[in-house]
């Protein structure tokens, strides 16, 4: 992610309500980084649009709170990190609430990859998204935005409210946890590419 300067990113915030280029100024700035941060979170790219889009229209809403915020970027991620978090308790809370009323009607499909669909490309896509989905949230959260969407460790704990030690030790930590993860995928990779 590219890092823009902050009072042209606020002053675009503001002058969003007048001019609707200003707020597509900051949306073709940001919509990448924030889709594909969001997309890790629930797994679904309608679901991770729709949050991302209500993203910009609740810093739009609540742009009165700019002055204590440094990086729009940073902000932005806050909102939408709370939203996908959200989003995740609401979807275990319906499956919980599914299960319970009538476990039988539940039908278990296997989600696996169609013959004409299992490139090693996408296989190893596959499988490097779902160890980091494997993740506690705590290690994925600070890993993803710090390698995926490259904020600093200071932008991480600002949107994650934690210190910025905590956030190191966190990244690092989740780095070695996804490396073992991923060591039989490697394993495999290498056996293939032989």
């Amino acid at each position: 992610m590219h890092r823009k300067d902050p009072v042209t990113d606020r002053q675009f915030m503001w002058a969003a309500v007048e001019d609707p280029a200003c707020l597509s100024a900051l949306v073709e700035r940001y919509r990448g980084s924030l889709l594909a941060f969001v997309f890790r979170y629930v797994g679904d790219r309608e679901t991770a649009e729709d949050i991302v889009q209500e993203t910009f229209l609740r810093a739009l809403r609540h742009r009165q709170k700019l002055a204590g915020i440094r990086y729009v970027s940073t902000w932005f991620h806050t909102i939408a990190a709370n939203m996908a978090k959200s989003e995740l308790r609401r979807r275990k809370r319906w499956r919980q609430e599914a299960l319970a009323e009538d476990e039988g009607w539940i039908e278990l499909v296997d989600g696996g990859a169609k013959p004409d669909q299992q490139t090693d490309t996408w296989y190893v896509q596959r499988e490097v998204a779902k160890a980091i989905g494997d993740l506690p949230e705590k290690f994925r959260e600070p890993l993803l935005l710090r390698d995926l969407n490259q904020l600093s460790y200071g932008e991480i704990a600002s949107v994650l409210k934690c210190p910025e030690g905590t956030i190191k030790s966190r990244v690092s930590r989740g780095r070695r946890r996804l490396q073992v993860l991923l060591r039989p995928l490697a394993g495999e990779v290498f056996a293939l590419n032989r």
